[in-house]
């Protein structure tokens, strides 16, 4: 266990700690020559931290919400999707049974591209995303029609755990973590409990939260891993630091770790989200990039 002045360093509050340079000593002391962080944006706005206080660092994005701004992807991604994808069309066989509404809740805090592309490669009725606000009542429409036109007349629906209704904030439970996050989850069950009633149709809610990241990783994930680590090996050879090993509109490349501060990366909502349906809108394919933006 950390010890109590360890666990203040991100508190909130008068007394919020820095401790990068305690932490810079230490490595040093250690004789760490580079450090070379793997993990999404609060871990790689520290890595920057410590790059600007003169640090050796090579940073690699790793998040399932595939978020970090400027690459295109992340690992862990593909194995999320892959799992969401499985999950969705075996719980087909439960929603068809009974003639369900199907509410699938998935990891995505800011960025809904979980609930999106599972939606996309699984077939899903509606899905609803981080980026967008929904109506519930809008929505009991929508998938009743759905509902009607299926021969086995049940629907499926995912939903991003940082969704958020009309007017309504992200549902959080728990204190907050070293970062100032507190936990995600359920807007899932409370939007099929609403469309229970609203629909008076029966419900089945199902969380996949941590069985999206669990187990082994697919070929997609381990191929980026191993070539994202090469990279960062031949960075460290050539000392050179403060990068971000990335992919590029499938290309391989690394870019200034900085990057990760200036923008958000998010749902091209535009391009891929049709806003009044619900649903994924992915057309016109022919030159975009493998991960569609």
């Amino acid at each position: 266990a950390a010890p109590d002045f360890l666990k203040s360093a991100f508190s909130e509050g008068e007394d919020q700690h820095d401790f990068t340079s305690h932490c810079i000593k230490n490595l040093e002391k250690l004789q760490i020559d580079a450090v070379i962080p793997i993990g999404g944006d609060d871990t790689l706005s520290f890595a920057e931290r410590l790059h600007k206080e003169g640090f050796p660092v090579i940073a690699i994005p790793k998040t399932m919400d595939n978020d970090v701004f400027g690459t295109d992807y992340c690992i862990g991604f593909s194995t999320a999707i892959t799992r969401g994808v499985g999950f969705i069309h075996a719980l087909r066989t439960c929603a068809g049974s009974h003639e369900r509404i199907a509410v699938i809740e998935l990891f995505g805090r800011y960025c809904g591209e979980t609930s999106l592309i599972s939606a996309y490669l699984a077939g899903v009725d509606r899905a609803i995303i981080s980026e967008v606000p929904f109506d519930p009542e809008k929505l009991a429409k929508l998938i009743m029609k759905d509902k009607k036109a299926n021969p086995k007349n049940y629907v499926m629906i995912t939903i991003s755990e940082g969704a958020k209704m009309t007017g309504s904030d992200m549902l959080m439970t728990g204190e907050s973590d070293a970062y100032g996050h507190r936990r995600l989850g359920g807007i899932g069950e409370e939007t099929g409990e609403i469309l229970k009633k609203l629909t008076g149709e029966d419900v089945l809610n199902q969380r996949l939260s941590y069985l999206m990241r669990s187990g082994a990783p697919d070929s997609l994930d381990l191929m980026v891993a191993v070539n994202y680590a090469n990279m960062a090996i031949d960075l460290f050879l050539k000392d050179t630091f403060g990068r971000l090993v990335a992919l590029n509109r499938g290309t391989y490349t690394d870019i200034p770790l900085s990057i990760i501060t200036t923008g958000q990366k998010r749902v091209d909502v535009r391009e891929l989200y049709d806003v009044g349906e619900y649903r994924p809108k992915v057309m016109h394919v022919s030159g975009k990039p493998m991960f569609l933006y």
